[in-house]
């Protein structure tokens, strides 16, 4: 019996629908994972004092953060698709090795500071169980360790996606702190400042911890080790602008959930752990359970993916073979460092009265500090027609990405100032 046109075309749409979505299903990971890991530990306890201190006021940077996180993370993601090459590869290439050596050495400065605080984000969700560190960091760098260098490639972006999933613990726990959904909006599109060190710092850390250099090294990195060409990109940049999105949701409600409880009834907090702990009388215990079982999910991602970048970058600044897929005999250097990079953050992490918050939020600020230099490679690479030929940034893109270059490094400028003029 002979089909109707229509009948056909009904079919050949919902095939092509189809194998639309088993290409976008094939090469998920890079925009989700990149910038949901930009939530860690820090990026957690950043956003719980936020929320804590200030309430619903600062709720402004997150509409303002959004754009800025989805535009910088899809200029990596092209630059990977369209070279086949990391970031620290084409600043190589780019500019004089002494440039090379100097972007690597603040990388790893702040890469450092930040993986000691993803373990003691580790630490600290495990503490509300009454388990000292000691006992419980060692077993989860094991962990981390096997995971990493003992799993392949789709093994660990798997585990990778996975834990990105548990993120919606957060959403409950705000919801479960019943927020003034009025003052949620009006701190979200009136913006109001404090021109002093603490708020100054406190924006910084915010930035630095949504919007991050090594994030910017790592989805890059990510995008070339998993393959993904120019020819299917546009699946990766709707997944990179959705990644956005929902990174910066979650960073919402987390602010949502302490300004609802903690900054209404004057609780100061300095940890995602002290917010999860003062969560259980004014928000119930599921929504204190949540928010803890929350911080251990981030700190262990966090822990898996700072390694990762660093050993990346660093190999590839240097020209050392580097790759999940890759054995240690393959590529020593790599493995090496990912490992170093995990074992002594991990041993840190656990020495007596370290003033782990301290080093979580100096962390945030070293990377809000630092960005603004890796974005000026970033721009002079994209912006290269020999490197990315008709795939170089529009005018829009390049706005934005200035604008934010240049207001990131006023802000840093105006907190050194402020001691002596505010």
């Amino acid at each position: 019996m002979a089909q109707s046109p229509r009948s056909v075309g009904r079919r050949l749409v919902g095939r092509i629908g189809r194998s639309r979505l088993a290409i976008f299903l094939a090469i998920l990971g890079p925009g989700l994972i990149s910038a949901a890991s930009d939530n860690d530990a820090g990026g957690i306890t950043t956003w719980s004092v936020i929320g804590a201190r200030y309430g619903y006021s600062m709720l402004w940077l997150l509409l303002l953060i959004t754009p800025i996180l989805a535009v910088t993370q899809e200029m990596g993601a092209r630059m990977g698709a369209v070279t086949g090459k990391g970031l620290a590869a084409l600043i190589r290439e780019k500019f004089s090795l002494k440039v090379t050596a100097f972007a690597m050495l603040a990388l790893l400065v702040a890469n450092f500071g930040t993986t000691v605080a993803e373990f003691s984000g580790v630490a600290s969700a495990f503490s509300l169980a009454h388990i000292p560190p000691w006992l419980a960091v060692p077993p989860v760098a094991a962990g981390v360790w096997l995971l990493v260098t003992r799993g392949n490639y789709r093994k660990v972006e798997r585990v990778f996606l996975a834990l990105t999933a548990v993120y919606v613990a957060y959403f409950v726990a705000g919801l479960l702190a019943k927020p003034d959904w009025g003052a949620a909006v009006h701190g979200t599109i009136v913006p109001k400042a404090q021109l002093n060190s603490l708020w100054l710092l406190t924006a910084i850390a915010a930035i630095g911890t949504t919007i991050t250099p090594w994030g910017q090294f790592f989805i890059q990195a990510y995008i070339v080790d998993k393959r993904i060409s120019i020819r299917d990109y546009v699946y990766t940049k709707v997944e990179v602008f959705i990644g956005a999105v929902f990174t910066d949701a979650i960073d919402l409600f987390i602010v949502l959930a302490c300004a609802a409880t903690l900054y209404k009834t004057g609780i100061v907090v300095e940890t995602a752990q002290d917010a999860a702990r003062a969560l259980a009388p004014l928000a119930g215990r599921a929504a204190s359970l949540l928010f803890g079982f929350g911080l251990l999910n981030v700190s262990i991602l966090g822990a898996s993916i700072l390694p990762l970048t660093t050993a990346y970058a660093v190999c590839e600044a240097f020209g050392f073979e580097s790759g999940l897929d890759k054995k240690w005999d393959e590529a020593p250097a790599f493995n090496g460092l990912l490992s170093a990079f995990i074992l002594v953050p991990a041993l840190v992490a656990i020495i007596p009265r370290l003033p782990l918050v301290k080093v979580m939020l100096l962390s945030q600020d070293v990377n809000g500090i630092l960005l603004p230099i890796i974005l000026i490679y970033v721009l002079k690479i994209i912006n290269d027609p020999k490197v990315m030929g008709e795939h170089v940034n529009g005018r829009i893109y390049n706005t934005i990405a200035w604008a934010f270059s240049v207001a990131l490094i006023g802000l840093s400028v105006t907190l050194v100032a402020s001691p002596f003029v505010f």
